[in-house]
């Protein structure tokens, strides 16, 4: 099977990948060779013998922050052995994950993770050496190795054969539907299966009818109502 897109990341940390990346759907798509997984331990291109790859920031502060000495290294090394990668720095500072960020990236063949620590990357390495910078969201994580399996678990599952039936990510929240001549991104319509009863509440009529034209407009009724009780700035964006 054709591999549609390398992963390479970079971390402190690289037993922290162990399990994850041998898991569900993601550990099925490596095995098909449908995407593959490279780590580096950025910690191979430390400073001296101690492999130092922090230090004190200047102009004082608490925390340590990662050397661009040694982040220029390690991605420079990636960069020789890949024809284009497009380098992503992990950072709470960039801009904010989304569903089109993922589908934006499946488009690119090489992908670089750069999982940031401390109290960031010296701000040269994140001005010249990467080519965008993400948050997956308005909080902040002990590092970037979580922020980067969400990347690789949201672009990869888009892609050819990795998902059981490739039309179920076509109608998933998030998805984009017409609704008065204007694409959106909606929510995923509400879902139920047996028991039939459970506890007195009964599964909507409608699903029990075998009317699939009905079932149609009610699942776009109800992801339209979701999307307006609980995503309405979905429904806003342009």
């Amino acid at each position: 099977m054709k591999r549609e897109i390398n992963f390479d990341i970079l971390s402190l940390f690289p037993h922290f990948f162990d399990s994850p990346l041998k898991q569900s759907i993601i550990g099925k798509a490596i095995k098909k060779g449908i995407i593959s997984v490279d780590i580096t331990d950025i910690r191979d291109f430390g400073v001296g013998s101690r492999k130092t790859v922090d230090d004190r920031p200047y102009g004082g502060g608490v925390g340590m922050v990662m050397k661009v000495d040694v982040l220029a290294k390690a991605t420079e090394n990636i960069r020789k052995n890949r024809k284009k990668p497009w380098v992503i720095l992990l950072d709470p500072k960039g801009k904010t994950y989304d569903q089109s960020t993922a589908e934006k990236l499946t488009r690119e063949k090489e992908i670089v993770l750069v999982c940031g620590h401390y109290e960031g990357v010296d701000e040269r390495f994140a001005e010249n050496f990467v080519d965008e910078i993400i948050s997956v969201g308005d909080y902040i994580l002990t590092g970037g190795e979580p922020a980067s399996l969400v990347i690789i678990d949201s672009v990869s599952r888009l892609l050819p054969n990795v998902l059981g039936k490739d039309e179920s990510k076509i109608t998933e929240s998030f998805s984009k539907v017409k609704i008065n001549s204007k694409e959106k991104r909606i929510l995923d319509y509400p879902v139920y299966t047996r028991p039939e009863i459970f506890n007195s509440i009964t599964v909507p009529k409608t699903l029990l009818s075998g009317n699939h034209v009905e079932i149609e407009k009610w699942r776009r009724k109800k992801s339209l109502e979701k999307t307006q009780r609980l995503r309405k700035d979905l429904l806003s964006h342009p």
